[in-house]
């Protein structure tokens, strides 16, 4: 169960918090306070898995809380709500390691979503620390060679794609297929004749469907892979918008899109363009992630 805290000096926005975490079963609400000062030894103590912090408080700000929070070895996840929306002050809370910035007044779907998004990091993080603890082995005082294993594919692909903040869109499902296919068939495909897309959409659908059939999945296979990744840009976007340094920026922006694609989205979440002129290359998209993923497979050994 996730359990959540909420810090903000508005009591009508924590009670409407509150009950968003319970009508749409997000979890548990373990505390709540209206600022920051003097709140940090029981929130570390309450380990709540979630922090709702507002940026502008009474006596502490949350740049400050969160600043405290990290010093007493809070490693909880934060998500910030506040009115400003300052470039500076964004910059600021990401480098502080917030996950989120949502700007007040709220909107009830785009706080659900970011908190299911906040969510399955914290899942992912839990499965992948699962994972690790599984192929460690300690016996008799003396440490024994285990068997050869491997993280998953899936797992590594996840991750890159929790981090892009689309794992729960329905495309990530076939992104990660289509990786476990990639890394699957090295043997029989050369990595400088990277695979056509239409390949690739066909190699992870079911066999024996007919022609008809066939047409109809890989269209709505298309159409989830490319929500999930205008989805991806989206965010990293917004991330540069407020941080050209912040690290997912800073990783995926170039390396997983066309740059011009990622400039031209910016543009249009700041308003210069009513009509989307993106022209994604999932090709690249994926490309690039196949590359990180057969990175990041190596053998663990305890």
């Amino acid at each position: 169960m996730i359990t959540f805290f909420l810090m903000d000096d508005d009591v009508a926005l924590r009670r409407m918090l509150s009950a968003m975490i319970e009508d749409y079963d997000l979890g548990v609400n373990i505390g709540e306070a209206s600022d920051g000062s003097g709140m940090e030894t029981s929130i570390v103590r309450l380990k709540p898995d979630i922090l709702l912090l507002d940026m502008l408080m009474p006596e502490q700000d949350g740049i400050e809380t969160i600043r405290r929070l990290r010093s007493l070895g809070f490693t909880g996840k934060i998500v910030m709500l506040s009115q400003v929306e300052h470039p500076d002050l964004v910059s600021e809370a990401y480098d502080q390691g917030v996950e989120f910035y949502i700007k007040k007044p709220l909107n009830r779907i785009e706080v659900v979503a970011i908190l299911r998004k906040v969510m399955e990091r914290i899942q992912l993080e839990q499965s992948i620390q699962q994972i690790r603890r599984s192929l460690a082995w300690i016996g008799g005082g003396a440490i024994t060679p285990m068997p050869e294993r491997r993280i998953s594919v899936a797992d590594c692909a996840r991750s890159h794609l929790s981090q892009l903040g689309v794992v729960g869109e329905a495309g990530s499902n076939d992104i990660v297929r289509i990786m476990e296919y990639l890394l699957g068939t090295q043997d029989i495909w050369q990595e400088g004749r990277f695979p056509a897309l239409n390949d690739l959409y066909a190699a992870i659908l079911p066999s024996g469907l007919d022609e008809e059939v066939v047409h109809k999945e890989k269209k709505a296979l298309v159409q989830r892979i490319r929500r999930t990744v205008i989805q991806a840009l989206r965010n990293v976007s917004s991330l540069g918008l407020a941080d050209y340094g912040h690290p997912v920026f800073e990783t995926y922006a170039t390396t997983y899109f066309d740059f011009a694609d990622v400039r031209q989205k910016m543009r249009e979440l700041e308003g210069e363009s009513n009509v989307s002129k993106v022209r994604l290359n999932l090709k690249k998209f994926l490309f690039a992630l196949y590359l990180d993923v057969k990175k990041e497979i190596k053998v663990v050994s305890k």
